[in-house]
Protein backbone atom coordinates (compact mmCIF):
# COMPACT_ATOMS: atom_id res chain seq x y z
CA UNK A 1 0.00 0.00 0.00
CA UNK A 2 2.92 2.34 0.59
CA UNK A 3 3.38 2.63 -3.17
CA UNK A 4 0.68 5.35 -3.15
CA UNK A 5 2.38 7.45 -0.48
CA UNK A 6 3.58 11.03 -1.17
CA UNK A 7 6.98 9.95 -2.49
CA UNK A 8 5.38 9.76 -5.91
CA UNK A 9 5.13 13.56 -5.91
CA UNK A 10 8.56 13.77 -4.28
CA UNK A 11 9.33 15.39 -0.97
CA UNK A 12 13.10 15.32 -0.62
CA UNK A 13 14.84 14.13 2.52
CA UNK A 14 17.93 16.12 1.54
CA UNK A 15 18.74 19.22 -0.55
CA UNK A 16 18.84 18.87 -4.32
CA UNK A 17 21.52 20.82 -6.14
CA UNK A 18 19.74 20.93 -9.48
CA UNK A 19 20.79 24.01 -11.42
CA UNK A 20 19.01 22.82 -14.56
CA UNK A 21 15.68 21.89 -12.90
CA UNK A 22 15.91 18.35 -14.23
CA UNK A 23 13.11 15.87 -13.56
CA UNK A 24 12.92 12.09 -13.73
CA UNK A 25 11.03 12.50 -17.00
CA UNK A 26 13.88 14.57 -18.45
CA UNK A 27 16.33 11.76 -17.65
CA UNK A 28 13.97 9.14 -19.07
CA UNK A 29 13.38 11.13 -22.26
CA UNK A 30 17.07 11.64 -22.96
CA UNK A 31 17.77 7.92 -22.51
CA UNK A 32 14.76 6.93 -24.60
CA UNK A 33 15.77 9.22 -27.44
CA UNK A 34 18.91 7.09 -27.60
CA UNK A 35 17.33 3.71 -26.81
CA UNK A 36 13.56 3.83 -27.49
CA UNK A 37 11.46 1.46 -25.36
CA UNK A 38 9.89 0.19 -28.60
CA UNK A 39 13.17 -1.65 -29.30
CA UNK A 40 12.89 -3.86 -26.23
CA UNK A 41 11.93 -7.52 -26.41
CA UNK A 42 8.33 -8.44 -25.59
CA UNK A 43 9.31 -10.12 -22.30
CA UNK A 44 11.41 -7.20 -21.09
CA UNK A 45 10.59 -4.44 -18.58
CA UNK A 46 12.67 -1.47 -19.65
CA UNK A 47 11.46 1.95 -18.55
CA UNK A 48 10.65 3.80 -15.35
CA UNK A 49 10.10 1.17 -12.67
CA UNK A 50 10.00 3.15 -9.42
CA UNK A 51 9.14 6.82 -8.93
CA UNK A 52 7.17 9.61 -10.54
CA UNK A 53 8.14 11.33 -13.80
CA UNK A 54 7.72 14.72 -12.11
CA UNK A 55 10.26 14.08 -9.35
CA UNK A 56 13.20 16.51 -9.41
CA UNK A 57 16.64 14.97 -9.76
CA UNK A 58 19.98 16.44 -8.71
CA UNK A 59 22.16 13.35 -9.08
CA UNK A 60 21.93 10.02 -10.92
CA UNK A 61 23.73 6.81 -9.98
CA UNK A 62 24.61 4.44 -12.85
CA UNK A 63 24.70 0.68 -12.37
CA UNK A 64 24.33 -2.64 -14.17
CA UNK A 65 22.00 -4.15 -11.54
CA UNK A 66 19.81 -2.71 -8.82
CA UNK A 67 20.63 -4.39 -5.51
CA UNK A 68 20.05 -3.43 -1.91
CA UNK A 69 23.69 -2.33 -1.71
CA UNK A 70 23.32 -0.10 -4.78
CA UNK A 71 20.25 1.61 -3.31
CA UNK A 72 22.17 2.14 -0.05
CA UNK A 73 24.97 3.69 -2.13
CA UNK A 74 22.45 6.01 -3.81
CA UNK A 75 21.19 7.08 -0.38
CA UNK A 76 24.74 7.72 0.83
CA UNK A 77 25.61 9.71 -2.32
CA UNK A 78 22.33 11.66 -2.15
CA UNK A 79 21.28 10.49 -5.60
CA UNK A 80 17.58 10.80 -6.36
CA UNK A 81 17.61 8.37 -9.29
CA UNK A 82 19.24 5.10 -10.28
CA UNK A 83 19.72 4.22 -13.95
CA UNK A 84 20.34 0.51 -14.43
CA UNK A 85 20.90 -1.84 -17.34
CA UNK A 86 19.04 -4.78 -15.81
CA UNK A 87 15.53 -4.04 -14.52
CA UNK A 88 15.02 -5.18 -10.91
CA UNK A 89 11.56 -6.43 -11.89
CA UNK A 90 11.21 -8.63 -14.96
CA UNK A 91 8.11 -10.60 -14.00
CA UNK A 92 5.39 -9.70 -11.51
CA UNK A 93 6.18 -9.39 -7.83
CA UNK A 94 3.33 -10.69 -5.67
CA UNK A 95 4.70 -9.60 -2.33
CA UNK A 96 7.03 -6.92 -0.98
CA UNK A 97 8.05 -8.51 2.29
CA UNK A 98 11.78 -7.97 2.09
CA UNK A 99 12.40 -11.67 1.64
CA UNK A 100 14.76 -11.23 -1.33
CA UNK A 101 17.46 -8.73 -2.23
CA UNK A 102 15.29 -7.39 -5.06
CA UNK A 103 12.36 -6.82 -2.72
CA UNK A 104 14.56 -5.09 -0.17
CA UNK A 105 16.08 -2.91 -2.89
CA UNK A 106 12.66 -1.78 -4.09
CA UNK A 107 11.37 -1.16 -0.56
CA UNK A 108 14.47 0.89 0.22
CA UNK A 109 14.15 2.90 -3.00
CA UNK A 110 10.52 3.71 -2.22
CA UNK A 111 11.34 4.58 1.39
CA UNK A 112 14.10 6.97 0.34
CA UNK A 113 12.19 8.36 -2.65
CA UNK A 114 14.72 7.16 -5.22
CA UNK A 115 13.47 6.65 -8.76
CA UNK A 116 14.68 3.63 -10.75
CA UNK A 117 14.92 3.47 -14.53
CA UNK A 118 16.16 0.50 -16.57
CA UNK A 119 17.27 0.31 -20.20
CA UNK A 120 17.75 -3.39 -20.89
CA UNK A 121 17.11 -4.94 -24.30
CA UNK A 122 16.21 -1.48 -25.61
CA UNK A 123 19.84 -0.39 -25.26
CA UNK A 124 20.98 -3.81 -26.48
CA UNK A 125 19.15 -3.16 -29.76
CA UNK A 126 19.89 0.55 -30.13
CA UNK A 127 22.52 1.79 -32.55
CA UNK A 128 25.57 2.61 -30.43
CA UNK A 129 24.34 0.32 -27.66
CA UNK A 130 25.90 -2.46 -25.60
CA UNK A 131 27.45 -4.54 -28.38
CA UNK A 132 28.71 -1.44 -30.16
CA UNK A 133 30.54 -0.39 -27.01
CA UNK A 134 32.14 -3.85 -26.83
CA UNK A 135 33.37 -3.44 -30.41
CA UNK A 136 34.77 0.00 -29.67
CA UNK A 137 36.64 -1.29 -26.63
CA UNK A 138 38.31 -3.90 -28.84
CA UNK A 139 39.22 -1.34 -31.49
CA UNK A 140 37.01 -2.80 -34.23
CA UNK A 141 35.94 -0.75 -37.23
CA UNK A 142 33.24 -0.97 -39.90
CA UNK A 143 30.62 -1.84 -37.27
CA UNK A 144 27.35 -3.37 -38.54
CA UNK A 145 24.29 -4.79 -36.79
CA UNK A 146 24.50 -8.59 -36.67
CA UNK A 147 20.76 -9.35 -36.51
CA UNK A 148 18.81 -6.35 -37.85
CA UNK A 149 15.36 -5.70 -36.44
CA UNK A 150 12.50 -6.89 -38.64
CA UNK A 151 9.27 -4.96 -39.21
CA UNK A 152 10.51 -1.77 -37.61
CA UNK A 153 10.62 0.56 -40.62
CA UNK A 154 7.92 2.79 -42.08
CA UNK A 155 7.84 4.95 -45.21
CA UNK A 156 6.15 8.32 -45.35
CA UNK A 157 4.78 9.41 -48.74
CA UNK A 158 3.49 12.99 -48.66
CA UNK A 159 2.25 15.47 -51.24
CA UNK A 160 3.43 19.03 -50.61
CA UNK A 161 2.74 22.27 -52.52
CA UNK A 162 5.95 23.26 -54.28
CA UNK A 163 6.30 26.58 -52.50
CA UNK A 164 6.25 24.93 -49.08
CA UNK A 165 8.26 21.81 -49.87
CA UNK A 166 11.45 22.71 -48.03
CA UNK A 167 9.76 23.76 -44.79
CA UNK A 168 7.67 20.58 -44.63
CA UNK A 169 10.56 18.32 -45.64
CA UNK A 170 12.90 19.88 -43.08
CA UNK A 171 10.29 19.54 -40.31
CA UNK A 172 9.93 15.83 -41.08
CA UNK A 173 13.70 15.37 -41.03
CA UNK A 174 13.92 17.27 -37.75
CA UNK A 175 11.40 14.80 -36.28
CA UNK A 176 13.85 11.96 -36.95
CA UNK A 177 12.91 10.67 -40.39
CA UNK A 178 15.43 10.13 -43.17
CA UNK A 179 18.32 8.60 -41.21
CA UNK A 180 20.33 5.73 -42.68
CA UNK A 181 23.67 4.66 -41.25
CA UNK A 182 26.02 7.61 -41.21
CA UNK A 183 23.62 9.68 -43.31
CA UNK A 184 20.62 11.82 -42.45
CA UNK A 185 18.13 13.97 -44.42
CA UNK A 186 17.63 11.01 -46.80
CA UNK A 187 14.57 11.34 -49.00
CA UNK A 188 13.21 11.29 -52.54
CA UNK A 189 11.09 13.88 -54.34
CA UNK A 190 9.34 14.14 -57.70
CA UNK A 191 7.29 16.96 -59.20
CA UNK A 192 3.68 16.55 -60.24
CA UNK A 193 0.21 18.03 -59.91
CA UNK A 194 -2.33 17.48 -57.19
CA UNK A 195 -6.06 18.03 -57.83
CA UNK A 196 -8.93 18.66 -55.44
CA UNK A 197 -12.24 20.48 -55.11
CA UNK A 198 -13.09 22.30 -51.90
CA UNK A 199 -16.67 21.62 -50.76
CA UNK A 200 -18.91 23.68 -48.54
CA UNK A 201 -17.41 24.20 -45.08
CA UNK A 202 -13.81 23.88 -46.30
CA UNK A 203 -11.19 26.59 -45.93
CA UNK A 204 -8.78 25.85 -48.77
CA UNK A 205 -5.23 27.18 -48.68
CA UNK A 206 -5.36 27.51 -52.48
CA UNK A 207 -8.25 27.24 -54.93
CA UNK A 208 -11.90 28.26 -54.65
CA UNK A 209 -14.96 26.64 -53.13
CA UNK A 210 -16.81 24.41 -55.55
CA UNK A 211 -14.17 24.54 -58.27
CA UNK A 212 -11.72 21.80 -59.16
CA UNK A 213 -8.16 23.00 -58.63
CA UNK A 214 -4.79 21.71 -59.87
CA UNK A 215 -1.72 22.68 -57.83
CA UNK A 216 1.97 22.04 -58.56
CA UNK A 217 3.02 19.62 -55.82
CA UNK A 218 6.01 17.54 -54.90
CA UNK A 219 5.73 13.91 -53.92
CA UNK A 220 8.11 13.35 -51.01
CA UNK A 221 9.23 9.96 -49.66
CA UNK A 222 11.36 9.17 -46.64
CA UNK A 223 11.85 6.29 -44.20
CA UNK A 224 11.71 6.32 -40.39
CA UNK A 225 11.67 3.81 -37.51
CA UNK A 226 8.15 2.86 -36.42
CA UNK A 227 8.47 4.26 -32.90
CA UNK A 228 8.82 7.77 -34.38
CA UNK A 229 5.56 7.61 -36.37
CA UNK A 230 3.51 9.91 -34.14
CA UNK A 231 6.32 12.48 -33.98
CA UNK A 232 6.89 12.41 -37.74
CA UNK A 233 3.19 12.71 -38.61
CA UNK A 234 2.71 15.57 -36.14
CA UNK A 235 5.67 17.42 -37.65
CA UNK A 236 4.27 16.91 -41.14
CA UNK A 237 0.81 18.21 -40.22
CA UNK A 238 2.12 21.22 -38.32
CA UNK A 239 4.37 22.33 -41.18
CA UNK A 240 2.00 21.48 -44.04
CA UNK A 241 -0.10 24.43 -45.22
CA UNK A 242 -3.11 22.42 -46.42
CA UNK A 243 -6.22 22.00 -44.33
CA UNK A 244 -6.21 18.31 -45.29
CA UNK A 245 -2.68 17.09 -46.00
CA UNK A 246 -2.46 14.02 -48.22
CA UNK A 247 0.03 11.41 -47.02
CA UNK A 248 0.51 7.63 -46.67
CA UNK A 249 2.35 5.52 -44.09
CA UNK A 250 3.66 2.23 -45.49
CA UNK A 251 5.04 -0.70 -43.49
CA UNK A 252 8.28 -1.92 -45.02
CA UNK A 253 9.66 -5.44 -45.17
CA UNK A 254 13.22 -4.08 -45.16
CA UNK A 255 15.15 -4.94 -41.99
CA UNK A 256 16.16 -1.95 -39.88
CA UNK A 257 19.94 -2.04 -40.11
CA UNK A 258 20.18 0.73 -37.52
CA UNK A 259 18.68 -1.44 -34.78
CA UNK A 260 18.95 -5.05 -33.70
CA UNK A 261 20.95 -7.45 -31.59
CA UNK A 262 24.70 -7.90 -31.80
CA UNK A 263 27.24 -6.32 -34.11
CA UNK A 264 30.10 -7.28 -36.38
CA UNK A 265 33.34 -5.37 -36.66
CA UNK A 266 36.66 -5.71 -38.42
CA UNK A 267 40.23 -5.37 -37.19
CA UNK A 268 42.54 -3.20 -39.26
CA UNK A 269 45.10 -6.02 -38.98
CA UNK A 270 44.16 -9.62 -38.16
CA UNK A 271 45.21 -11.08 -34.81
CA UNK A 272 45.76 -14.70 -33.84
CA UNK A 273 42.97 -16.52 -32.02
CA UNK A 274 45.07 -16.79 -28.87
CA UNK A 275 45.94 -13.08 -28.95
CA UNK A 276 42.28 -12.21 -29.46
CA UNK A 277 41.23 -14.21 -26.40
CA UNK A 278 43.95 -12.49 -24.40
CA UNK A 279 42.62 -9.11 -25.59
CA UNK A 280 39.14 -10.11 -24.47
CA UNK A 281 40.36 -11.12 -21.05
CA UNK A 282 42.33 -7.91 -20.56
CA UNK A 283 39.79 -5.50 -22.02
CA UNK A 284 36.85 -6.87 -20.04
CA UNK A 285 38.78 -7.89 -16.90
CA UNK A 286 37.41 -11.42 -17.26
CA UNK A 287 38.42 -14.04 -14.71
CA UNK A 288 37.97 -16.74 -17.35
CA UNK A 289 36.75 -17.23 -20.91
CA UNK A 290 35.06 -20.41 -22.08
CA UNK A 291 35.70 -21.09 -25.75
CA UNK A 292 35.67 -23.73 -28.44
CA UNK A 293 38.80 -25.40 -29.74
CA UNK A 294 41.23 -22.99 -31.37
CA UNK A 295 41.26 -23.54 -35.10
CA UNK A 296 44.72 -22.15 -35.73
CA UNK A 297 43.47 -19.24 -37.83
CA UNK A 298 43.33 -15.47 -37.43
CA UNK A 299 40.58 -13.16 -36.28
CA UNK A 300 39.76 -10.37 -38.68
CA UNK A 301 35.99 -10.10 -38.42
CA UNK A 302 34.37 -10.49 -35.00
CA UNK A 303 30.71 -10.85 -34.04
CA UNK A 304 29.76 -9.58 -30.58
CA UNK A 305 26.61 -9.61 -28.48
CA UNK A 306 26.50 -8.38 -24.91
CA UNK A 307 24.60 -10.62 -22.50
CA UNK A 308 22.86 -13.81 -23.61
CA UNK A 309 23.51 -13.82 -27.35
CA UNK A 310 24.31 -17.44 -28.10
CA UNK A 311 21.11 -17.66 -30.18
CA UNK A 312 22.92 -15.48 -32.73
CA UNK A 313 25.45 -18.21 -33.53
CA UNK A 314 23.95 -18.91 -36.98
CA UNK A 315 23.82 -15.18 -37.74
CA UNK A 316 27.50 -14.91 -36.86
CA UNK A 317 28.41 -17.85 -39.09
CA UNK A 318 26.38 -16.43 -42.00
CA UNK A 319 28.12 -13.08 -41.58
CA UNK A 320 31.47 -14.87 -42.12
CA UNK A 321 32.73 -13.75 -38.73
CA UNK A 322 35.76 -15.57 -37.37
CA UNK A 323 34.50 -15.45 -33.78
CA UNK A 324 31.30 -14.87 -31.81
CA UNK A 325 31.80 -13.26 -28.41
CA UNK A 326 28.82 -13.40 -26.08
CA UNK A 327 27.73 -15.01 -22.80
CA UNK A 328 25.57 -17.72 -21.22
CA UNK A 329 26.42 -20.31 -23.90
CA UNK A 330 25.09 -23.82 -23.32
CA UNK A 331 27.16 -26.97 -23.57
CA UNK A 332 25.65 -28.10 -26.87
CA UNK A 333 26.13 -24.69 -28.47
CA UNK A 334 29.88 -25.09 -28.18
CA UNK A 335 29.48 -28.32 -30.14
CA UNK A 336 27.24 -26.65 -32.72
CA UNK A 337 29.96 -24.12 -33.51
CA UNK A 338 32.08 -27.05 -34.74
CA UNK A 339 34.87 -25.74 -36.94
CA UNK A 340 32.75 -22.98 -38.49
CA UNK A 341 33.59 -20.29 -35.98
CA UNK A 342 35.37 -19.67 -32.69
CA UNK A 343 32.78 -19.28 -29.92
CA UNK A 344 33.89 -17.35 -26.83
CA UNK A 345 31.78 -17.02 -23.67
CA UNK A 346 32.99 -13.87 -21.95
CA UNK A 347 30.51 -13.83 -19.08
CA UNK A 348 27.22 -11.95 -18.82
CA UNK A 349 28.27 -9.17 -16.46
CA UNK A 350 31.69 -8.84 -18.08
CA UNK A 351 30.21 -8.30 -21.54
CA UNK A 352 27.75 -5.64 -20.35
CA UNK A 353 29.82 -3.77 -17.78
CA UNK A 354 30.52 -0.80 -20.06
CA UNK A 355 26.81 -0.04 -20.46
CA UNK A 356 27.24 2.46 -17.65
CA UNK A 357 29.55 4.44 -19.92
CA UNK A 358 26.81 4.65 -22.54
CA UNK A 359 24.37 6.02 -19.95
CA UNK A 360 26.99 8.54 -18.87
CA UNK A 361 27.73 9.73 -22.41
CA UNK A 362 24.02 10.15 -23.22
CA UNK A 363 23.26 12.13 -20.07
CA UNK A 364 26.38 14.29 -20.24
CA UNK A 365 25.64 15.22 -23.84
CA UNK A 366 22.15 16.33 -22.87
CA UNK A 367 22.93 17.79 -19.42
CA UNK A 368 26.64 18.76 -19.38
CA UNK A 369 26.47 20.33 -15.90
CA UNK A 370 24.52 17.51 -14.29
CA UNK A 371 25.81 15.20 -11.54
CA UNK A 372 26.16 11.64 -12.83
CA UNK A 373 28.08 9.04 -10.85
CA UNK A 374 29.15 5.46 -11.49
CA UNK A 375 28.20 2.94 -8.85
CA UNK A 376 31.21 1.41 -7.12
CA UNK A 377 29.30 -1.75 -6.19
CA UNK A 378 30.26 -4.89 -8.09
CA UNK A 379 26.84 -6.40 -8.77
CA UNK A 380 28.10 -9.47 -10.64
CA UNK A 381 26.32 -12.39 -8.92
CA UNK A 382 28.84 -14.91 -10.30
CA UNK A 383 32.07 -15.64 -8.43
CA UNK A 384 35.03 -17.76 -9.51
CA UNK A 385 37.22 -20.03 -7.39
Amino acid sequence: MFLNKPFLTFAADYPINNLENISVQDICSSLEDFAPPALQESWDNSGLIVGSPSQPVGKVLLTIDVTEAVVAEAVEQQAQMIVSHHPPILSGIRQLTGKTDVQRAIISAVRHRIAIYAAHTSIDAAWGGVSHRMAQKLGLGNIRVLSPREGGLRKLVAYIPAGHFEQVRDAVFEAGAGCSGNYDCCGYSAEGKGTFRALEGAHPFVGQLGKRHAEPEIRFETVFPSHLQRRVVEALLQAHPYEEAAFDILTLQNPDRQAGLGVTGVFASPVSEHRFLQMLKETFAAKMIRHTRLRGGEIRKAALCGGSGSSLLEHAIRSHADVLVTADCKYHQFAEAEDSILLADLGHFESEQYTKEIFYDVLMKKFPNFAVQFSKINTNPINYL
